[in-house]
């Protein structure tokens, strides 16, 4: 089993940057395919991006295509969200989750945070 610990959020002016991070302990964390995932209030929780174990694999929602990059390093275990170009509609709770599957392009993970708040301001 694998614990997450999310770490990075907070209140930002749209158009700015923030840059998530997910430290991982217990099981090695190479072994998971890794993804973030957010949920604004009062809504569904949504998929974000995902990478692969190795992580040479990246996937991302069409709506932050372009802005958000997802990244991991496995050595220090740790995954990475940098956002750009922020938008108010990017406020939310980011949860960092893990999977033993290859990839996950979904909400269905097996492992979750705590998550960190983002607000970005109009």
């Amino acid at each position: 089993q694998v614990q997450l610990v999310e770490s990075g959020g907070g209140l930002v002016q749209a158009g700015g940057s923030l840059r998530l991070s997910c430290a991982a302990s217990g099981r090695t964390f190479s072994s998971y395919a890794m993804g973030w995932i957010r949920q604004a209030p009062g809504k569904e929780r949504e998929f974000v991006a995902a990478v692969s174990k190795a992580g040479g694999v990246t996937y991302y929602a069409d709506s932050v295509k372009g802005r958000f990059t997802i990244s991991r390093d496995n050595a220090e275990n740790t995954l990475y969200l940098q956002m750009n170009i922020l938008k108010p509609e990017d406020s939310a709770v980011y949860y960092c989750a893990a999977s033993t599957r290859a990839l996950v392009v979904t909400t269905q993970y097996d492992y979750w945070g705590q998550g960190t708040q983002v607000t970005v301001s109009s």
